[in-house]
């Protein structure tokens, strides 16, 4: 019997414009993705490759805000209720506008909740703290590259969910799925439900990783997309991660 494939897909707000940003979003919703990651663009990612890096970058050009970003979120919720949300961005974003005022504003528009990779769960400025207040999930990251040790400290913590990165260093390049990776899994799932991604572009990939996660997360190749038929219009945007996300999902 086949695992149910749940994908998560990494769409950068505002990008390349709202108008394509929302038809990709609609795309993604017919091609069946479970979750949106939706992230609030940034200008110096630790962990994005160049396709997301540049994408935040086009996106930041035209003075987008993180109140532009929530806006756009927000349309994701009245349009596609069924499909939560989760909001990924970085550590200054966040204590720029306090921890617990972008909580609070992240709960008022329904994000269910917020993957902040710089802010590790043991040193989060408060970020969980202020998520549980208004019962929302704070999400941590946890990479290989990550001690035994400190795996166990993170499942002891007892977060519903966990970020699991496949690969040490940054987004965009194709992860090979070994035993390694899935041993990776396997130490830290607990009785956290993961989130797994970094480097997914394929559907071989997808049924690999699909037993041991919760959802398995696309990003870059979504941007990829995006960003090679931009010129299309929305027709094409929407067709081409359409498309892909039926690949992935095995619809």
């Amino acid at each position: 019997m086949s695992i149910p494939i749940s994908l998560m897909a990494h769409l950068v707000a505002g990008y390349p414009t709202d108008e394509l940003a929302k038809a990709a979003a609609q795309g993604l919703a017919e091609g069946g993705v479970s979750y949106f990651e939706v992230q609030l663009p940034f200008s110096d990612p630790s962990a994005d490759g160049p396709a997301i890096q540049s994408a935040c970058a086009q996106v930041l050009s035209r003075g987008y805000t993180v109140s532009e970003g929530f806006a756009f979120i927000a349309y994701l919720r009245q349009m596609f209720p069924q499909i939560p949300v989760y909001a990924m961005t970085y550590g200054n974003l966040a204590y720029r506008r306090g921890i617990v005022r972008f909580a609070e504003d992240a709960a008022e528009i329904g994000i269910a909740g917020l993957i902040i990779p710089d802010l590790p769960f043991d040193h989060d400025e408060g970020l969980r703290q202020a998520c549980t207040q208004v019962g929302i999930d704070a999400v941590p990251v946890a990479a290989p590259s990550m001690s035994q040790q400190r795996i166990t400290l993170l499942g002891n913590h007892g977060y519903p969910y966990v970020y699991a990165s496949l690969r040490a260093g940054i987004t965009g390049t194709e992860t090979e799925i070994d035993n390694r990776t899935l041993l990776f899994l396997d130490s830290i799932r607990g009785s956290s439900r993961l989130f797994g991604g970094f480097g997914i572009r394929n559907a071989s990939q997808v049924g690999l990783l699909a037993p041991y996660v919760h959802a398995v997360v696309a990003g870059s190749v979504f941007v990829d997309l995006i960003g090679a038929h931009a010129g299309e219009g929305v027709a094409g945007v929407r067709q081409a991660v359409r498309e892909k996300a039926r690949e992935l999902t095995g619809m």
